[in-house]
């Protein structure tokens, strides 16, 4: 089977830390005998043309001084801060559209999986014009949110993407009920897997203790500062926390502007320069480190203004990897990963008295941070590893040659797809 991922970002360079999951699925793929690509926007005027073996079709959109619409920060942010970027969506589309049908003619494809059907659900039906192919389309949630609070005059778009898809995908429950409002097409939810990084966690990992007498509690953040990620609740705790717990917090991720700056003055203003670390972003063997030193994970998500919130929280299951125990916001996909007192600690978002002392409660009790930890690290293995994920893609791929593809498949292909 022949398999075109369309994506809004794909990485550009060894170790541009951009979608590993993905890149993990496709190898997969490849190595199960399917043949995958990928169809992706250029990068001020270029880009790869193949990554880890997989074959890349990078399209142009824009004058290359300024094609930067994607990659180095979300879409919706770009587009709040000038005219330009207000503008190129549309050459975005156009440019995308009529490059993905050239493809598509030279080129014949049995599935064009669709990420992000706003706008890419063109793009899957202009391949499926060309070639045949059936379509894909995988919903992380977060453009669902992005059209309701400041395009709703894109809800018919979404309409349209949804019925024009041989099989629509969520990443979680939240999110295909959030799908289910906009009509009654099935929702499959297939969520990430776990195992994608670059140094997975050992298997015979040490059963989670507390810290040694004198060392401090390690709480550890991992993802972009901004606001959704409720960062500055959790900033809030610690020093709710350290008066009574000696702590220290670790923020690691990439964060730049206005969040970062307002984060970084409120860890001064109360006092926290000597409890509190905001390296950035560190290459994956620190990041691996921090997993396994740290005594929680906390992923403090919140309601932004914008309506957005937590799709999934795929660090949760990177850390749950470790054994390590967590504690998550009660918002979005999040409770599809976290159940409360039973794989981690579940709180109200925006409320760092709560966080606190979810906090504290692992802080002194090591035999319950144990018991999340084991609980967590079980969980992820039977419902979000590789070969439970993989196999749910199969069928889904099944599914939508059945429903609509024509393209290239014969009895051999649904065979391999369907085994």
């Amino acid at each position: 089977m022949r398999i075109l991922h369309v994506v809004t970002a794909f990485p550009r360079f060894p170790n541009d830390i951009i979608a590993p999951w993905l890149v993990e699925l496709l190898k997969r793929f490849q190595a199960a005998g399917h043949e995958v690509e990928v169809f992706a926007p250029a990068y001020r005027g270029g880009g790869n043309r193949e990554v880890d073996g997989i074959p890349l079709h990078r399209f142009r959109y824009f004058p290359a001084r300024w094609e930067d619409l994607t990659h180095d920060q979300g879409t919706p942010d770009r587009v709040r801060r000038s005219l330009r970027y207000k503008i190129m969506p549309l050459f975005y589309a156009v440019g995308g559209m009529l490059a993905i049908w050239r493809l598509c003619r030279r080129r014949s494809y049995d599935i064009v999986h669709v990420h992000w059907p706003v706008p890419h659900a063109l793009f899957g039906w202009a391949a499926r014009r060309a070639c045949g192919a059936a379509m894909v389309t995988l919903w992380y949630g977060v453009e669902l949110r992005w059209v309701k609070s400041r395009l709703p005059w894109l809800k018919a778009f979404l309409r349209w993407a949804l019925k024009t898809s041989d099989q629509v995908v969520a990443i979680s429950s939240a999110t295909a009920r959030e799908i289910a409002e906009l009509g009654h097409k099935p929702v499959r939810v297939i969520p990430y897997a776990v195992g994608f990084a670059a140094a997975p966690p050992p298997a015979d990992l040490p059963t989670r203790r507390g810290p040694a007498a004198g060392e401090p509690f390690v709480v550890l953040f991992v993802g972009n500062l901004i606001e959704r990620k409720g960062v500055r609740y959790l900033i809030d705790a610690v020093h709710r926390l350290s008066r009574r717990v000696p702590t220290r917090l670790l923020i690691l991720g990439k964060g730049e502007g206005v969040e970062r700056s307002r984060l970084e003055e409120q860890v001064k203003s109360l006092g926290l320069e000597d409890r509190v670390e905001m390296p950035g972003r560190v290459p994956e063997p620190e990041l691996h480190r921090a997993f396994a030193r740290a005594h929680v994970l906390v992923l403090p998500s919140i309601v932004d203004a914008r309506g957005d919130t937590e799709g999934l929280g795929v660090v949760l299951l990177e850390a749950m990897s470790y054994r390590l125990p967590v504690i998550a916001s009660n918002v979005g996909g999040i409770t599809d990963i976290v159940a409360d007192g039973k794989t981690g600690l579940l709180v109200p978002p925006a409320d760092p008295a709560a966080l606190a002392g979810a906090l504290e409660r692992l802080a002194t009790d090591t035999a319950l941070a144990e018991q999340l930890a084991e609980a967590g690290r079980q969980y992820v293995e039977e419902h979000f590893s590789w070969p439970a994920i993989l196999e749910e893609w199969q069928s889904c791929y099944a599914a939508a040659v059945a429903a609509g593809g024509k393209g290239r498949v014969g009895s051999g292909a649904r065979a391999a797809v369907s085994g």
